[in-house]
C-alpha cells in the first residue's frame, strides 16, 4: 500500500466518522452516544489495521519484501544474460575446460 492511499483511507475515515457524528442528533442519538459510538468505530478500525499489518509481516507480504523480490528476480535475470552471452563468447574447447572446472569444483 502506497503513503497516497494510506493518506486517502485516513481522510476517508476521518470524513465518514465526522459526517456520521454532525448527523447522529438528526436522528435522535445525543452528543455522548454518537461520541462513543463514533470511538468504538475508530478502536475497532485501529485494532483491525495493526491485527492485518501484524499479519502481512508475520506472512511476509510487506511492501518491501515484495520489492525486494522483484528486484532480486529481475537483478537475477540481467547477471543471467550477461553470464549466458560470456560463457557463448567462449571458444568450445574454453567452454567444456569452465565446465569441467565447475564440475570437479562444486
Amino acid at each position: 500500500m502506497t503513503k497516497g492511499k494510506v493518506v486517502q483511507i485516513g481522510i476517508f475515515v476521518s470524513l465518514i466518522g465526522l459526517i456520521s457524528y454532525k448527523f447522529a442528533p438528526q436522528i435522535g442519538i445525543d452528543d455522548f452516544t454518537a461520541s462513543t459510538i463514533s470511538s468504538c468505530i475508530l478502536i475497532l478500525i485501529v485494532i483491525t489495521w495493526v491485527t492485518s499489518y501484524v499479519y502481512r509481516v508475520v506472512n511476509g507480504k510487506m511492501t518491501f519484501i515484495e520489492q525486494r523480490k522483484r528486484y532480486r528476480k529481475e537483478y537475477e535475470k540481467v547477471v543471467n544474460d550477461k553470464l549466458e552471452t560470456k560463457f557463448n563468447s567462449l571458444s568450445q574447447e574454453e567452454q567444456e575446460r569452465l565446465i569441467e572446472d565447475l564440475e570437479k569444483n562444486p
